[in-house]
């Protein structure tokens, strides 16, 4: 982990550099923001920033927001300073450390941001298998492409593959090209110069050189533009890259880890996937199987996030009820981990009693897991469903296809609260198609919800 610290912390620098060095903890210094924000842009990154609260910090968190650099920020400042620490949380910082630092509260807020959400947890056969190889080929240089549905680890997979290599003790770099427009991709990539585009205020480097001498993960790989994918061959080919507006080809030493929840054989088909990349990159293949193909993992997965969910909000840790634990083995999980982790969260916090009930394993909307398949069978389900199915064709008939498309696109968006990945993996299109429609949409006076957001009507 790469901790920065920001200001002089009033000669508190030096004890809280020895606690976060003590932890295992990589510390650089900048005496001020400017030159904090100058050491990010140059590739000199950093997991979390350490700011003195009488550095300008809702200044450094609109910079680092307009710049795209994501590091959050813990504020520092002496004493219990109320004002001080309010102020600092209302310009960006996610906590506040008073001073002089408590090696127990520094540790608990490094621990958070190290994430215990990449520890591999698993004990079926099947992802023990998939575990093998992929420490078998770790601490090669080999480029790595990692498939599986969304939701089943693959990111966790890639830091699992980096931390098992010679690069361990080197940065983990992580780009999800299906979160950024494709006009931002490129220069968040293989970075910019200043002045070469509207809103390049300062040169800033890359991915690739900010994992140099490490590893970078190309989450989603498959929604790349395809020519920003030749730029991409070429940099894995040759192992230099371009900065947007640069005139120097720049040297990089990093290992390569995509991952793609689509199949990229059938992308290279359609066209929309350039067939020598994909060999590039697929030199081993690690195919995660859906949670629902690995049932021995949904009790371990279970038990792991019932005791973390039960840590992070301060209740009691209860184990799982013999009935929780047959309801969580017949539920489909369609959202593989991801959705067992937000299951069980939310169990943690409905759970009353000695144990979490089947009663507190419900989905999101409230209703029990399992409920869709029960109402599959029961009396009078096929009568319902009929009539549903002829109230449905009734509302179709006499509306355009686009209509339709449009209606089933916004209705799929509002329930996964405006997230364009998840809409998108439910429709089976790619986001970059989703964001065109959307688009569309607003253009046409459409109101598209926003990530996080319920859309009021259709």
């Amino acid at each position: 982990m790469r901790l920065l610290i920001v200001g002089q912390l009033n000669g508190q620098i030096g004890a809280a550099t020895k606690i976060a060095l003590d932890k295992g903890v990589k510390v650089a210094h900048a005496n001020t923001v400017d030159q904090a924000l100058a050491a990010l842009r140059d590739g000199h990154g950093a997991d979390l920033l350490m700011v003195d609260v009488a550095q300008p910090i809702a200044h450094l968190f609109t910079q680092l927001q307009t710049e795209r650099i994501h590091v959050p920020i813990v504020a520092c400042g002496i004493g219990t300073d109320a004002a001080a620490a309010v102020e600092a949380i209302k310009g960006g910082a996610k906590e506040y450390i008073p001073l002089p630092p408590d090696a127990q509260l520094i540790g608990a807020i490094l621990a958070a941001v190290a994430d215990d959400g990449h520890q591999m947890i698993f004990e079926d056969k099947a992802m023990a298998n998939v575990i093998a190889l992929a420490e078998q080929v770790a601490p090669s240089e080999a480029s790595i492409l990692i498939t599986g549905e969304s939701g089943t680890g693959k990111e966790v997979l890639a830091r699992h593959v980096h931390r098992k290599s010679n690069r361990a003790d080197k940065p983990f770099i992580s780009i999800n090209c299906a979160a950024i427009p494709d006009n931002l991709l490129e220069s968040e990539l293989f970075g910019h110069e200043k002045g070469s585009f509207t809103g390049a205020v300062a040169r800033r480097i890359g991915k690739f050189e900010e994992a140099d001498g490490g590893t970078l993960l190309l989450d989603e790989v498959s929604e790349m533009d395809t020519r920003l994918q030749a730029k991409l061959l070429r940099a894995l080919q040759e192992r230099v890259i371009d900065r947007v507006g640069g005139g120097k080809p720049v040297k990089v030493n990093i290992r390569v880890i995509a991952t793609s929840n689509r199949d990229l054989q059938q992308a290279v088909r359609d066209g929309t996937f350039r067939e020598d990349l994909l060999y590039r990159l697929n030199v081993v293949n690690l195919k995660i199987p859906p949670l629902r193909e690995r049932p021995a993992d949904i009790l371990a997965l279970a038990n792991h996030f019932a005791r973390k969910y039960a840590d992070v909000n301060g209740v009691p840790v209860r184990p799982l009820a013999e009935s929780a634990k047959r309801t969580l083995m017949t539920h489909q999980w369609r959202g593989n981990v991801r959705e067992l982790e937000n299951t069980i969260h939310r169990a943690v916090l409905l759970a009353q009693g000695a144990d979490i009930g089947e009663a507190a394993i419900r989905l999101p909307d409230g209703s029990k897991v399992g409920d869709d398949v029960v109402a599959i069978t029961a009396p009078g389900a096929v009568a319902r469903a009929a009539q549903a199915a002829e109230t449905v064709n009734r509302e179709m008939v006499g509306r355009t296809v686009s209509d339709v498309e449009r209606d089933l696109i916004l209705q799929t968006l509002n329930h996964c609260l405006g997230n364009r990945t998840h809409a998108a993996n439910i429709l089976g299109i790619s986001i970059r198609t989703l964001r065109n429609k959307l688009k569309q949409y607003t253009d046409e006076g459409v109101r598209v919800p926003l990530p996080g957001e319920l859309r009021a009507a259709y």
